[in-house]
């Protein structure tokens, strides 16, 4: 079985590095790469041969791969391209753009949708989401300390005593998580929200304090995920949040909600009271942004406040973040490919959670 590794052209990431490749050889894979496809994340094609892989160019690729491996999936032309019976492994976002699998469907294209991989025990070491939102919450911190105009822990001179930051992290998640952790690496303080009261032992754990608005809405089957809250929640959390902005030198927001706007959790009126010289890190500013004022990839300062809308953090660190991403989807195709092209099971969990666009054929089970 042939996987083909194509060149990002808007990412600095790639989708199989190097050692990964060399784990696809001894299972059995054949790998191709498009050339130059890992030069932004530091892996050079001498590498990738040296791995085990072929060079080649996309057209090549596309036309002999079994499964196309992408974080952005191809364009319509090139996936028109590929051989009959390929199967695309790419981020179709289909939460937040759910024609995407009759598009496919009606294209004649099979896809897995790597973003959309079921938050289960099983799938753990094949979760892009969370390994990129690790990789973002630790990024955000660094980025924050590098806008704000003063120091992050305390420090006591002869010239005075400089207090530590006060940092205020919305959403406790895997990035909101990373973000306290290294937050408090660096000596803030800080204080941390989410629906969820499930993660407050973990966010006391890490030496935040938690803030808690009594009366959320939860529901154990979002897998993980914060949900849609009530009216009266959401003005109760509202005021707490505005209440704790105020006094904060830092804020990251990391709340999404899939398939839906991000909730927004930070309002113009309270941007405008926040102390001149703060930062606002938003990571949902893809799909619409946490804080009112956020702009999508742009720093903007308003009213003395500075607020980066940037959620590819990850791809800023593009030499870990690629490892990572080779390791999920190394994972993911062992598991579902890993007895073969007509083992794939559609009934599997994984499979059915991923799987978009063109009907798989019924598990073969002939010896």
């Amino acid at each position: 079985m042939i996987a083909g590794i194509l060149k990002e052209a808007q990412d600095k990431r790639v989708v199989m590095v190097p050692a990964v490749v060399k784990k696809m050889a001894g299972a059995g894979f054949e790998v191709i790469v498009e050339k130059g496809a890992g030069e932004a994340s530091f892996f050079y094609d001498a590498d990738y041969e040296a791995a085990g892989a072929k060079i080649t160019d996309r057209s090549d690729l596309l036309k002999n791969s079994d499964l196309v491996l992408s974080i952005t999936p191809p364009s319509d032309q090139e996936m028109a391209e590929m051989k009959e019976g390929a199967h695309v492994l790419a981020q179709f976002s289909p939460r937040a753009n759910p024609d995407i699998s009759n598009t496919l469907e009606s294209k004649g294209v099979s896809a897995f949708s790597m973003d959309n991989i079921p938050r289960t025990s099983i799938a753990q070491s094949m979760d892009i989401l969370s390994s990129m939102a690790s990789l973002a919450g630790y990024k955000a911190v660094l980025t924050a300390a590098n806008y704000l105009p003063s120091y992050f822990p305390m420090l006591m001179t002869a010239a005075g005593t400089i207090p530590p930051a006060k940092m205020l992290v919305l959403g406790a998640g895997v990035a909101g998580l990373q973000a306290i952790a290294t937050s408090r690496r660096l000596g803030a303080t800080v204080e941390a929200f989410d629906v969820r009261s499930a993660v407050k032992e973990e966010v006391q754990s890490l030496g935040a304090k938690f803030v808690e608005v009594e009366g959320a809405t939860e529901d154990k089957s979002a897998g993980g995920y914060a949900v849609q809250q009530t009216e009266e929640y959401r003005q109760k959390q509202a005021q707490l949040i505005h209440e704790k902005a105020l006094k904060a030198d830092v804020i990251i927001t990391t709340a999404n909600i899939p398939g839906r706007k991000a909730p927004i959790l930070i309002k113009a009126e309270t941007v405008e009271g926040m102390k001149s010289g703060s930062v606002i890190i938003d990571l949902a500013a893809a799909t619409g942004g946490n804080c009112e004022l956020t702009e999508n990839d742009k720093v903007v300062e308003k009213h003395g406040v500075t607020i980066i809308g940037n959620s590819n953090l990850p791809g800023e660190m593009q030499r870990d973040a690629s490892t990572l991403l080779a390791n999920n989807y190394f994972n993911f195709i062992k598991y579902v490919f890993g007895n073969g092209m007509e083992k794939v099971d559609p009934e599997n969990e994984i499979v059915g959670g991923t799987h978009i666009g063109k009907a798989l054929p019924a598990m073969s089970t002939a010896e």
